[in-house]
């Protein structure tokens, strides 16, 4: 490691954060950058960091950190409803973000994020890892030069499976709000977040006023307020429709995907794997697999060298439309007692078929209404959608 690796905190360092901690490791022994410090309510024990981390500071106050360490970038992955406010703290000092997903709960937190840290004049980079899939400009380079026709829209599927468990893992999990403060912990918007942003870049529609009208329809088999079984149809400014299904209650988890529709061809892209497959009139299928530049080495490269920013802030803006019409819809509808059941053993709950109904729904651009899902509420009806 040489003495250019540049100093990081990490605020919320378990769950997820694990992963983060691992990421600067690798990071750390390329010499790329160093954990200085951890923010957690309850210091991380000895056995919980990871070996080549060294020592670094541990403290419950954020800012305090932040000096003390002389950091020059914050990862920031903690509940959701406290990310506008650290990411604030970390640009009043003048210390660049990752800042995981979702940005923020509402668009207004989002704005006041994205505002505010514009205002410091810092860097933040937003934790869609999907987006710096090498995938992503190959496949924007097959569309441009009409490798599957007109594109006509794009469709996003996730089928995963979450124990009952996953819902008490921490106070905020599957609610939509928590002691008056949103939360929008959502399939929609958290756990299935990636499918949304990506099909939304995919299809051109990154910025809010990229945004015309969004469709949600959502429900939960769980006792949770969230929905875990949900879809999502976004109209935008280029007319070419976005629509995501997603479900935390698939019988048979398998890869979340997005599809692009052609009107002679389309691309399937598993943004987990970075893996394309091209079927196109007059061809045979193809497939490739890309590489993925990692966020936090961006933000780095970005520090010391100029690179690019990969994933700004106003780069999620249509998907911050897409919480804020989940966060506005009418609460979640649960779905009938016949409509779900337990599997015996893995205590989670399943919804027979809706695998399926996702896979239709990004075939067809359709919606769980519109697919005559049994349980199905008609849709709720496009609305202008302010960019602001």
């Amino acid at each position: 490691m040489t003495t250019t690796a540049l100093p990081v905190v990490l605020a919320g360092a378990r769950g997820h954060g694990r992963w983060h901690m691992e990421n600067i490791r690798r990071l750390q022994h390329r010499g790329v950058v160093r954990l200085a410090g951890i923010c957690e309510l309850t210091p991380l024990t000895e056995d919980e960091i990871p070996r080549g981390l060294g020592s670094p500071r541990q403290s419950a106050d954020f800012g305090a950190l932040l000096e003390a360490t002389g950091a020059r970038i914050a990862v920031v992955c903690t509940p959701i409803p406290t990310h506008t406010d650290l990411a604030l703290t970390a640009a009043a000092k003048g210390v660049h973000l990752l800042l995981e997903k979702p940005p923020a709960p509402s668009f207004a937190e989002f704005r006041r994020m994205a505002d505010g840290v514009a205002r410091a004049g810092v860097a933040c980079q937003i934790g869609f890892q999907s987006l710096g899939s090498h995938a992503l400009p190959a496949i924007r380079a097959l569309m441009a030069r009409g490798a599957i026709g007109e594109v006509v829209g794009v469709g996003g599927a996730g089928a995963w499976a979450r124990d009952e468990a996953y819902y008490r893992r921490v106070p905020w999990a599957g609610r939509r709000r928590l002691n008056g403060v949103d939360v929008v912990d959502g399939a929609l918007t958290n756990p299935l977040a990636h499918a949304v942003a990506t099909a939304l870049a995919l299809g051109g529609c990154t910025r809010a006023e990229d945004v015309t009208g969004i469709e949600t329809e959502l429900w939960h088999a769980n006792a949770i307020e969230s929905d875990d079984t949900s879809c999502v149809r976004v109209t935008t400014a280029q007319g070419r429709p976005v629509t995501v299904a997603a479900t935390l209650c698939a019988e048979h988890p398998d890869e979340p995907y997005v599809l692009v529709h052609g009107s002679s061809g389309r691309i399937t892209f598993w943004y987990k794997q970075d893996r394309v497959l091209l079927q196109r009139a007059g061809h045979g299928p193809e497939e490739f697999e890309y590489r993925r530049t990692d966020l936090l080495e961006n933000l780095a490269r970005h520090l010391t060298d100029g690179d690019e920013l990969l994933v700004t802030p106003d780069s999620t803006g249509a998907f911050m439309k897409v919480v804020e019409a989940v966060r506005q819809a009418p609460d979640p509808a649960p779905l009938p007692q016949g409509a779900w059941h337990r599997i015996p053993g893995e205590n989670r709950r399943v919804v027979p078929g809706v695998d399926g109904l996702v896979a239709a729904a990004a075939d067809t651009l359709a919606l769980y209404s519109e697919l005559d899902a049994p349980w199905a509420l008609p849709a709720v009806l496009p609305e202008e959608v302010s960019t602001r």
